[in-house]
């Protein structure tokens, strides 16, 4: 007997499957409204949103200014974040919360639409306007909806793609040191660049790495400057050690960051023998 169910379960849910296709067909095709709304819902409630979207892709035009319209817009918008189209989820879950700011899903659907531009942002080598939008989106939740269950998750959102973008810029700065390697005048822009990092970013994970690769930067221009310039810039090298120092004593760059400080002082001691044979 149970040798017998088990051959026929497979043909019980073939039938079911494709009873369900018929009538999905059929609503498809189907110019009643409500019977699309109510197909719509049922694969929605399923977890069916790659065929609930193309239903609610047909009605949603339908149902503006209607009762139904506020439900029929937010299940429109989440079935195109379920199927992973976050473009259109963003934009969807932004024409709900302006056509319906009273609405009660509305703290849902803000963090929804922030959400879908978080999973746009790109790797931190790629342009980063998306992650932009993302962290205005989530910003703004953040400070409307403080008391929100999502509020821990958009805090993280919001850091991680703060961390990115902190990222790509600190790989630039290193990217202006490794050219200055060959053209020591592209130093002055490393320099600059990780001056305005520090500046701009005085919380970030990276600060430390910004302040050690200010050191190189400095150090390289100093050793490898005319005659006239080399002292300043030598002592400019030498704060820029001391800096790490002070804010990490036991930086991961100490060892690297000491050997460029005894050329520098090195360096240094030369002009200290000039300065007191006068």
């Amino acid at each position: 007997m149970f040798l017998k169910m088990r051959s026929i379960l497979p043909f019980l849910f073939a039938i079911v499957f494709l009873s369900s296709c018929s009538e999905y067909q059929k609503a498809l095709k189907n110019e009643d409204v409500k019977v699309k709304y109510d197909m719509a819902e049922k694969l929605y409630e399923e977890g069916d949103y790659k065929r609930a979207v193309r239903l609610f892709e047909q009605i949603a035009p339908k149902y503006v200014g209607r009762p139904q319209g506020e439900r029929v817009m937010f299940f429109f918008a989440d079935s195109y974040f379920q199927n992973k189209d976050y473009y259109l989820s963003g934009y969807q879950f932004e024409r709900f919360m302006k056509s319906y700011p009273k609405s009660e899903k509305l703290q849902e659907a803000s963090f929804m639409g922030a959400k879908s531009y978080y999973m746009l942002s790109p790797a931190y080598s790629l342009d980063q306007t998306d992650t932009d939008k993302a962290l205005a989106k989530l910003q703004t939740f953040i400070n409307t909806y403080p008391e929100s269950e999502h509020f821990e998750e958009a805090n993280t959102m919001a850091k991680e793609l703060t961390s990115k973008k902190e990222k790509k810029q600190m790989e630039i700065a290193k990217q202006f040191n490794k050219l200055g390697a060959w053209d020591y005048s592209i130093l002055v822009s490393a320099i600059t660049a990780l001056d305005n990092f520090v500046s701009d970013n005085p919380g970030s994970i990276y600060r430390e790495e910004a302040l050690y690769y200010r050191i190189e930067a400095t150090a390289t221009l100093a050793l490898n400057s005319v005659n006239n310039k080399k002292e300043e810039r030598l002592r400019e090298a030498l704060d820029s050690y001391k800096n790490l120092l002070r804010y990490y004593p036991e930086s991961k760059f100490k060892k690297k960051a000491d050997n460029l400080s005894d050329k520098i002082q090195k360096e240094l001691s030369a002009f200290t023998v000039i300065s007191d044979s006068k």
